[in-house]
């Protein structure tokens, strides 16, 4: 895993023109914080030449905070390498959006409607951006930190008995 880190890094170098590209760790898995104007490029870089093939789940993240308060973390997993690896791309507050992932791996379909629904994180040029769980006509996303802990009165009419 060492050596193949190695050469992720030094392909994503700002020497190659990654500014902003950040490797940590997390829980001793590799990190990878992408700006989110870079996140398909990436991507598409480590299925082609580092044959991450999979991507296994994408979590949305609401830190509550004035500026980048969305996350979307990606979980890529290489069956060659038999190693996983995380992108983090940090998005705005205002309008959290972010380059579907659907071009390069198309799991990440049902994950990214589940994000947007939940979140209201969205993705851009997804082919079936629609909610998952809640009514489409329903305007608000309940894993957002500032939604109420007991729901919205009145915000879903319950049919009548």
């Amino acid at each position: 895993m060492a050596e193949l880190l190695e050469k992720i890094k030094e392909k994503l170098s700002e020497a190659n023109g990654f500014n902003g590209v950040v490797f940590t760790q997390n829980i001793n898995y590799p990190m990878i914080e992408v700006p989110k104007e870079r996140l398909l490029e990436v991507c598409t870089i480590l299925r082609d030449e580092f044959q991450m093939e999979q991507l296994r789940d994408v979590v949305s993240v609401d830190r509550f905070t004035k500026n980048e308060r969305f996350e979307c973390i990606y979980n890529l997993y290489s069956l060659t390498h038999s190693t996983r690896m995380f992108i983090r791309v940090r998005l705005e507050s205002k309008n959290p959006e972010v380059d579907s992932l659907w071009p390069v791996w198309q799991s990440s379909n049902w994950t990214e409607r589940e994000a947007w629904d939940m979140m209201g994180i969205k993705f851009i040029n997804h082919p079936d951006l629609r909610r998952m769980y809640m009514m489409e006509e329903y305007e608000y996303h309940p894993l957002r930190k500032d939604y109420p802990l007991m729901g919205l009165p009145g915000a879903v009419t319950l049919p009548k008995k």
